[in-house]
């Protein structure tokens, strides 16, 4: 307590300073996403990935604190970077060792450009290595949840405790600090957690961006705010305004076509797209056939009422069950879906004349999953069907405006732009549709089966005013099937799986831990009302290690 205290007190006179001219640069912060800070300049962070998974978690995390960014190859080039003008750099983790022949360095121009830094993990190792300190393996690996002590005062600390909380996830650790750098911070098992050279350049071996670090994104803020001195105008009016008129310069005179499924994504993007050029767009739902119960109904009847654009309906469930006739691969499945998707809308579009363009409704995490050239120091996950299982050769260019949003930030643009609440907050439904949740072979038969269920659960969860709690609520229909008895006869029928998590970007999920009466109400109905099942049973895995779709 008394370390705490002599800390504390020669620190505050220091951080009060660099608070009151950094506030005095930023200005007033916005108290709600929907509230634009002063300036209509964006401005922008590049976070630079070293390969770890989930560096879409700090892109999360400083979307979050209202400040654009972009999650770009740790080897992107100067012109790329330079054409968002950023504010600051963040340097991800990894697996690689410093130390190690062929490890991923960070550019020079990082260092050059004198712009703040904030080195997370293998980011802090690449600082401290590359700017003349040492960087060794360490006597015991530190995993999971560690105390942070303050050992010096800093903006980066302001408004934390003096100990705190943090994520570690390490094998190496700093031994030697560069010239000029000193120590903010330490952990029982790490002597170096936090390190900077006082003039902008900052290293954590925690992880601010998990939410094992419950403090994590107040020190991105004060990183963001108080360091790189961003006021947070990244907001929904700011991002329609920009998206409006990028797709005119980019679409000029052309005509666009646009994938409707009734998900949020896709109705985002077609009104997005349509503020931006008017009739120079028509939409098209395709019924693939791999749609829940009275789905293209019910897709359609809402967009006819709350979107007023041209809506052409195919109906192609022959075409693509015929296609995924014997095919039980998750990954080939995705990608036939993909592309007969592709071709039905080439077929669509020479009825229409001359289209330049395909617009989709393809999300930022989207993009990372399916590993499509954003970073080749990843690992591919899976294939989604509306980015990397694409045909190589189409007739379209594509035209995907919230390619880097997260889920949560297409909803609040959604809600800004005046769709209704139920077409905003619908569940997340996958391209390939019930193709995925029935392991196995795609039949007629399984379809309709899988159907009934999933209508049931999506139901009781409502019923139970579950649904807007839950990222997502469905079944699965796997290929087991097992004895059970009904009535006086023995049964051998299919096992249905439930699955429904939370989550807030999809990146990471946790199993919801729905009341038992509900679970044993989903259970019962399936059993009694949904012909050749008599299992179900409920999928408590967290993403990671599974993924929330079971193929």
């Amino acid at each position: 307590m008394v370390e705490e205290q002599r800390i504390s007190s020669s620190g505050d006179a220091e951080v009060a300073a660099y608070l009151e001219i950094a506030e005095e640069k930023r200005g007033r912060q916005p108290k709600s996403l929907e509230e634009p800070a002063p300036g209509g300049e964006r401005e922008a962070v590049v976070v630079l990935n070293f390969g770890s998974q989930y560096a879409m978690l700090i892109a999360r995390r400083v979307r979050g604190c209202h400040v654009y960014c972009e999650l770009m190859p740790y080897d992107s080039p100067w012109e790329r970077i330079a054409s968002l003008s950023p504010k600051g750099f963040i340097l991800s983790g990894g697996p690689a060792s410093v130390y190690e022949p062929g490890a991923p360095l960070a550019p020079d121009y990082v260092y050059e450009s004198g712009l703040p830094v904030l080195g997370i993990c293998y980011g802090m190792h690449l600082i401290a290595s590359q700017l003349g300190g040492k960087v060794a393996p360490g006597m015991r690996r530190e995993y999971g949840q560690a105390m942070l002590h303050q050992s010096a005062g800093s903006p980066l600390f302001a408004c934390l405790p003096f100990s705190t909380p943090v994520w570690m996830s390490h094998g190496d650790h700093i031994v030697e600090l560069p010239p000029n750098f000193v120590r903010l911070a330490y952990t029982e098992n790490c002597p170096i957690a936090v390190m900077s050279d006082g003039k902008g350049i900052f290293g954590l071996q925690f992880h601010p961006e998990v939410a094992h670090t419950p403090q994590g994104k107040t020190i991105v803020q004060n990183f963001l705010y108080n360091i790189c001195g961003c006021r947070g105008n990244w907001t929904p009016t700011n991002f329609i305004a920009e998206s409006v008129e990028r797709i005119r310069q980019q679409v000029g005179v052309g005509k666009v076509i646009c994938a409707l499924s009734g998900g949020v994504d896709s109705s985002v993007t077609a009104t997005l797209i349509h503020q931006a050029i008017g009739d120079q767009l028509s939409c098209i739902f395709v019924n693939n056939g791999l749609l829940r119960q009275d789905e293209p109904e019910r897709i359609l009847n809402t967009f006819r009422k709350n979107l007023e654009m041209n809506v052409v309906c195919v109906d192609a469930t022959d075409r693509f069950l015929k296609r995924l006739e014997g095919v039980v691969d998750p990954e080939v499945k995705r990608h036939l879906v993909g592309e007969e998707f592709i071709r039905v809308f080439e077929e669509e579009a020479v009825k229409m004349g001359k289209i330049d363009f395909l617009a989709q409704g393809t999300l930022y995490p989207d993009v990372i999953e399916s590993a499509v050239s954003e970073s080749r120091v990843s690992a591919k996950i899976k294939t989604h069907h509306n980015v990397g299982g694409l045909p190589a050769h189409m007739n379209f260019t594509l035209l995907e405006p919230l390619r880097y949003l997260f889920k949560d930030e297409v909803r609040e643009v959604g809600l800004a732009l005046g769709l209704p609440e139920e077409m905003v907050w619908r569940h997340p439904f996958p391209g390939p549709g019930l193709a995925i949740r029935i392991i196995g072979e795609v039949t007629r038969d399984n379809l309709e089966v899988l159907r009934a269920a999933d209508w049931i659960v999506i139901n009781e969860i409502k019923k139970a005013n579950l649904y807007r709690q839950l990222w997502q609520s469905f079944a699965v229909l796997t290929d087991i099937k097992s004895v059970g008895v009904m009535g006086d006869y023995r049964t051998y029928g299919y096992v249905v799986a439930l699955r429904a998590v939370t989550s807030e970007d999809a990146m990471t999920a946790d199993w919801a831990h729905l009341p038992y009466d509900l679970l044993a109400r989903i259970s019962s109905r399936i059993v009694n009302e949904v012909p050749k099942v008599n299992r179900v049973v409920y999928d408590i895995s967290s993403k990671p290690p599974a993924t929330i779709e079971w193929e």
